[in-house]
């Protein structure tokens, strides 16, 4: 079955690169271990802000794509399907047995909207303390609190991504090919294999 476009996975890889590369060099930044095994920091903080302002740009520049702006759709709607699905998580019941999900299910479409809303944060946040002089210093200040503890907040988020993604090698494949198997779409995503348009077999 069909489950990304090449558009969605080079977004998606995109974004990991970037998402990466501006954690990295906000770890060798922000400690004093890390920092010390760097000579060149007036470089580090280039690459991270320079990062963070490209961040955005994969998802924007996929608006262009239908499918994009589709999935986009799925995983802003919130319906109670996806209410079961996190009270079947929150008691551990999600593994070995089917539960509701579409072709995102609760948890994804959580971790989604809060990594959109929290690159929207880093850049506002970021600008306030890379151009000092576009608001008072108790702006900036606060501006620098949010920006450190987001950033460890979202770092725990991609770790917890990576794990859960480490644990699912069809999830990884279907991000890798497009493909997934009918089996696994059935099982992890059953409300999508049953009435997606999307959902074609592979030719």
């Amino acid at each position: 079955m069909r489950r990304f476009t090449t558009a969605e996975r080079w977004i998606h890889r995109t974004t990991a690169v970037l998402m990466g590369v501006a954690l990295l060099t906000a770890a060798f930044l922000y400690l004093p271990a890390l920092a010390e095994l760097v000579g060149r920091r007036r470089l580090l903080v280039s690459v991270h802000e320079w990062t963070g302002l490209l961040l955005p740009l994969p998802l924007l520049a996929g608006l262009a794509f239908r499918a994009v702006r589709a999935d986009l759709g799925r995983l802003n709607r919130f319906g109670p399907h996806d209410r079961r699905w996190l009270s079947a998580a929150l008691r551990h019941r999600t593994v070995g047995r089917p539960v509701p999900a579409g072709k995102f299910n609760a948890g994804q479409k959580l971790y989604a909207a809060f990594t959109a809303g929290a690159v929207l944060v880093m850049l506002g946040t970021g600008l306030l303390m890379w151009f000092t002089h576009l608001a008072p210093l108790v702006w900036r200040t606060g501006a620098t609190f949010v920006h450190d503890w987001l950033a460890l907040a979202i770092a725990v988020l991609v770790l917890g991504h990576i794990w859960m993604a480490a644990r699912d090698p069809e999830a990884r494949r279907g991000m890798r090919t497009g493909w997934v198997s009918r089996a696994w779409a059935r099982r992890e995503h059953p409300l999508w294999e049953k009435e997606s348009p999307d959902a074609q077999p592979r030719p």
